[in-house]
C-alpha cells in the first residue's frame, strides 16, 4: 500500500523547481493503517507560494490509491530541505 502511494506521489510535480515531489525529497515518509495515510512532508522553503495547493495535492493523490479512505500531513521543517535530500538525478539536472 505504502509503495502505491509512493507512486501516486511521483505524480505531484514542483512547479517552481519541475521535479517530482518524491524525487526532490520533500516526503519524509509515509505510514499506512487501517484505511489512513500519514504523510510526513516538508516543502523547500516557509516562504513557498504554491504551500496550500501542493498539501491538497499530496492528499488528492493519497485518496487516489484505493484503500485509502483519509489521509493527513504532518508538514514539518526539521530537518530543513536542502537539495542533498533530492535523488542524484534532480542534484545533477539542478547544478
Amino acid at each position: 500500500m505504502i509503495d502505491r502511494i509512493y507512486d501516486e506521489l511521483r505524480k505531484i510535480v514542483d512547479p517552481e523547481i519541475g521535479f517530482d515531489i518524491v524525487s526532490l525529497g520533500f516526503i519524509y515518509g509515509v505510514k499506512f493503517s487501517n484505511g489512513k495515510a500519514d504523510i510526513k512532508m516538508t516543502l523547500s522553503t516557509r516562504a513557498c507560494p504554491l504551500h496550500e495547493l501542493i498539501l491538497d495535492w499530496v492528499k488528492e493523490a493519497a485518496l487516489r490509491v484505493e484503500g485509502v479512505s483519509s489521509c493527513e500531513i504532518e508538514l514539518v521543517w526539521e530537518p530543513v530541505w536542502s537539495i542533498f535530500m533530492a535523488t542524484d538525478e534532480v542534484r545533477k539536472a539542478l547544478n
